[in-house]
């Protein structure tokens, strides 16, 4: 097998350095890495692989000795500038960025849902929402099954979505200390505010979430509302999800269902107080989910609870779980038109 080159865009950062721990531990056949980052991090030493890295300033040569694959972990106006370039210059660019999510030129891609979507890529792949990340995996099981109807998502996101200036606020409770990243306090509080507040009443991460499922799933007119909330929890996001199916369901058959899809782990059973938490899905990337159960309210109903580390499989290794898989099923199908 060849062995690639890979660029990692905004590696400093929270996302970006989780990506570099995935990386440590899938061990792909890569015979270079280079770390980039803006001007300001520029010049810093990062361990990885047990040697050190020196990180080097993005810029607009800085694809020109060719890399094979790159990962973006910087926001949207970085990803806007710098991945067209990378990809005109031969490399698939994998983004977590936002920016490109909704481009009808770019696959949206969460690798046990969709993964056949990247092969139509142009040079640019987009890494979904965290949020829609997780609940992506037991909602394609189910709508592959039972055809689903409607969709009611409330989630309980972590600060670590928010980045460190989330963490920030987080674990400096003293009031005399100003806010670095939300409108009021999260330490003992619930904020249902996540992004800007759209003309619509909705947030930009209530309509992310809303668009980016369908257009994973191929569902344009699939109906779902969305409330999104911050909440007091370091790190993984949990999400309730109310699922309306066309057809009818035998709940022990809807649950063999998502047991045996790819990366979802059932974890249902309430006599033993046992289900998904947020404290046990840090550090993995498989999503988590459990309180299945019928929702009596609608003819065909289901409720379920999903929790997911949102920095490792809500980001960081959902785009390496992309690049792993074109390596290993070929790139020669890159650029198809």
């Amino acid at each position: 097998m060849k062995n690639y080159k890979i660029a990692v865009v905004g590696a400093t950062g929270l996302v970006g350095r989780t990506v570099l721990k995935v990386l440590e531990e899938k061990k792909l056949p890569v015979e270079k890495y280079t770390l980039l980052a803006s001007k300001n991090s520029a010049g810093k030493t990062i361990k990885f692989f047990d040697r050190d890295y020196i990180v080097e300033e993005l810029n607009e040569a800085s694809f020109d000795e060719g890399f094979d694959f790159a990962i973006f972990a910087a926001g949207g106006d970085t990803a806007k500038k710098y991945a067209p370039i990378a990809s005109n210059k031969g490399c698939i660019v994998v983004d977590n960025s936002s920016y490109f999510r909704m481009d009808e030129d770019v696959p949206l891609v969460v690798p046990e849902v969709n993964f056949e979507d990247a092969f139509s890529n142009h040079g640019i792949i987009a890494n979904p929402n965290c949020s829609t990340i997780q609940a992506m995996l037991p909602l394609k099981a189910l709508d592959d099954k039972y055809k689903i109807k409607r969709i009611v998502y409330s989630t309980y996101q972590a600060v670590s979505g928010a980045g460190r200036e989330g963490l920030y606020d987080l674990e400096n409770t003293d009031n005399s200390k100003p806010l670095q990243k939300f409108p009021h306090p999260i330490y003992n509080n619930c904020l249902p505010h996540i992004d800007v507040f759209l003309d619509n009443g909705y947030t930009k991460e209530e309509m992310k979430m809303i668009n980016e499922t369908r257009k994973i799933l191929h569902r344009p007119d699939l109906k779902i509302t969305a409330t999104t909330v911050r909440v007091p929890v370091k790190n993984s996001h949990s999400e309730s999800i109310n699922v309306e199916f066309e057809n009818d369901f035998k709940m022990s058959e809807l649950l063999e269902t998502l047991k045996s899809f790819p990366n979802l782990v059932l974890v249902d059973d309430p006599a033993s107080n046992l289900y998904p938490m947020a404290i046990n899905a840090n550090g993995h990337d498989e999503v988590f989910v459990g309180r299945v159960r019928r929702d009596e309210s609608v003819p065909f109903g289901v409720n379920l609870w999903v929790v997911a580390d949102n920095i490792r499989k809500g980001a960081a290794s959902n785009a390496v779980q992309i690049v792993e898989k074109l390596m290993f099923l070929g790139t020669e199908q890159k650029n198809i038109d």
